[in-house]
């Protein structure tokens, strides 16, 4: 079978029976229910009748810079990548709710690229947690001499790839914010606690007192995956979670953790025992990320957010080698089964007739 047919990466026209638009993000697509078969299956699975669902499919597309990339030969997917990232988010999400912390929007597993998840009202943060001084808050301290990060200053002194004493939450905005002071109106934006804590609801939280408890679930989450990648032989350098909020059978909000969580494409890992020896040898997307700084004609463009268009018109024409997607595969399947303990499936014939034939089962196929 062709790499192509083992890629998936358009996801937004499956024959899935749901309401309104589909919505397409850079490596999901989410299809909400219709009312009927909503019903239905909330009768079905014993799931409060008030929860809205939907199907969330996850490509196998590449995103790194807020945009998405190709081979030389046109391949514009990584072979496996969906697979592996959504095994190590479910077995994360697992581990989470077995020991106390949050639960999570997953209902259930159709197949290795699909869940079926209860939407949640997201929380508007990027919860971002660093152990290590690297990446963008490296070049931000060496480069720009900035010190403050998330409303806290570091000292002086510290080394590119250094541990810092106290595990850093540098939060930034998820999706646009407007009409606050001092909070330019764009995604991504880096904000602090104070500015959080002043705006609350702006950003989505119940109540202020909410916003230490998705830092205490950030904190904990981190703590249990550092374990777990320790035991492989891994560093967990630095993560993003997203949280949301869903409602218990008393009408109550609850605070989940969603999207997905802990795995190569939304945190940085290094390999344990070369950073012991000295050396930072990474093992996530930051590997790629890397690649396209050190390989494109103008890193400046990929560093720099107010050069997007002109990122955005390098990721179509900017060809990577195929050997570079098939590295990451490879790394990619590695992790999962190392992390979950399990082999991650491959397909054995064309992977949207895998999904579509995993959901009749639920009635929502059309056709």
């Amino acid at each position: 079978m062709s790499l192509e047919n083992l890629a998936i990466t358009k996801t937004n026209d499956l024959p899935i029976r749901h309401k309104g638009n589909v919505h397409d993000g850079k490596v999901r697509s989410v299809y909400w229910l219709t009312a009927r078969d909503n019903k239905r299956l909330a009768d079905s699975l014993d799931i409060l009748p008030f929860a809205e669902l939907g199907v969330m499919v996850i490509s196998d597309r590449i995103s790194a810079f807020e945009c998405k990339w190709q081979t030389e030969s046109g391949l514009k997917g990584v072979p496996g990548k969906g697979a592996s990232l959504n095994a190590i988010s479910e077995y994360w999400f697992r581990r989470f709710d077995e020991e106390g912390l949050a639960g999570n929007h997953i209902i259930a597993t159709p197949h290795p690229l699909v869940w079926l998840v209860e939407r949640a009202d997201p929380i508007k943060v990027e919860a971002i947690a660093r152990q290590y001084i690297t990446g963008s808050m490296w070049r931000d301290y060496e480069k720009n001499w900035i010190r403050v990060f998330g409303g806290v200053t570091m000292p002086d002194g510290l080394k590119k790839d250094q541990r810092l004493d106290q595990l850093l939450i540098t939060p930034s905005t998820k999706g646009i914010i407007r009409g606050i002071p001092g909070i330019p109106e764009q995604d991504d934006v880096n904000i602090n606690r104070q500015q959080i804590l002043d705006n609350y609801q702006e950003f989505g939280f119940h109540t202020a007192e909410d916003i230490e408890l998705y830092e205490k679930l950030l904190t904990e989450g981190f703590a249990l995956i550092g374990k777990r990648l320790d035991k492989i032989g891994k560093v967990f350098v630095d993560t993003k979670f997203e949280f949301g909020y869903i409602h218990t059978a008393d009408g109550d909000p609850m605070m989940i953790y969603m999207d997905e969580i802990g795995t190569p494409d939304s945190s940085r890992y290094w390999d344990k025992a070369q950073y012991e020896k000295g050396n930072t040898v990474e093992e996530s997307k930051e590997a790629f990320r890397q690649l396209l700084i050190n390989n494109v004609p103008d890193a400046d463009v990929l560093l720099k957010k107010e050069r997007m268009p002109e990122r955005v018109e390098l990721a179509k024409n900017y060809k990577v080698p195929d050997k570079v997607f098939m590295d990451t595969s490879d790394l990619y399947r590695k992790l999962a089964e190392q992390i979950t303990g399990r082999p991650i499936p491959i397909s054995e014939r064309d992977v949207r007739t895998d999904i579509i034939e995993s959901l009749r089962p639920y009635g929502i196929i059309e056709g």
